[in-house]
């Protein structure tokens, strides 16, 4: 039995030199393989608990952290372990910090976008399929990753946005307290038209359009006293925002061919250029 054991230590110690800082030997590689299968085994164990207790749409944003979290446990896994077997490192981080702060420079956006992913999975900003509305763009939401969010306008058109601009710029999100959103109508009438029988036209224009919804009545505000008209605000609930511009189109030209009909002036600034001629001697 010594004579088995003994050459398997030596081969276990014999060491491999990879430079004058940096020496391996078959027992140091070992430990690192172990450390790295503990490691994995321990991360889908985990993985898979975590997985059992959320919803489809929970899993989506548990496995984009998730992602940034297994980064970053092997990483301290690997220089623990390294460090551990005797190898020092000081040396490698201190030739590695200048290169690490050039690179976190130029690497500075990603960073921020990466980290503004985190925090918007984390405190359930914006969930997919939610309308949003950010620097002047809607879309809905299709996926959100690490570091840019997918949503995909009424136009089907794609927007990738790089989530730091949710932590810098102002982020509507039309469906954070449910899928109804109130919208308005905007116009101006003649003063010397008949307000109540308006009032009773436009609530009915609106009840006539399939889109708005009619548990949500309509209703009008009167707005202003304007310099040339009254101006008022046909108000109106609808579920499917998407449509929001096709509503407020049809609900226009419906105003307009109303107030055609009954000779409803839409009024506009108007100014009289009076022409003198004088005559000089």
């Amino acid at each position: 039995m010594f004579y088995i054991q003994n050459p398997f230590k030596s081969f276990l110690n014999k060491e491999i030199s990879l430079g004058q800082s940096v020496i391996l030997n078959p027992k140091s590689i070992l430990i690192i393989l172990l450390a790295f299968l503990i490691t994995w085994i321990f991360l889908k164990t985990v993985k898979k608990i975590v997985y059992r207790a959320l919803s489809e749409d929970a899993k989506i944003k548990f496995e984009s952290i998730f992602s940034f979290f297994n980064y970053f446990i092997y990483l301290v896994v690997t220089l623990t372990t390294i460090n551990s077997i005797g190898i020092d490192l000081t040396g490698f981080l201190a030739a590695s910090a200048a290169l690490l702060v050039g690179v976190g420079l130029a690497l500075q956006t990603f960073i921020q976008d990466i980290i503004s992913g985190v925090f918007i999975i984390a405190d359930q900003t914006v969930h997919v399929g939610d309308i949003i509305q950010i620097d002047g763009q809607i879309g809905k939401v299709e996926n959100i990753k690490l570091r840019t969010t997918r949503a995909v306008t009424k136009d089907n058109k794609v927007l990738i946005i790089p989530n730091h601009m949710f932590l810098t710029k102002i982020l509507y999100n039309w469906t954070e307290n449910g899928s109804l959103i109130r919208e308005s109508v905007s116009v101006g009438v003649s003063y010397n038209t008949d307000i109540e029988m308006l009032k009773e036209k436009l609530i009915e224009i609106a009840l006539k359009h399939p889109l708005i919804h009619k548990d949500n009545k309509p209703f009008v505000l009167f707005d202003d006293f304007g310099k040339n008209s009254l101006n008022f605000k046909l108000v109106f609930s609808m579920s499917n925002s998407f449509n929001l511009y096709e509503v407020k189109s049809d609900l226009r030209f419906s105003m307009n061919k109303f107030f055609k009909d009954n000779n409803i002036e839409i009024p506009f600034p108007q100014r009289t250029v009076n022409l003198i001629n004088s005559k000089h001697n």
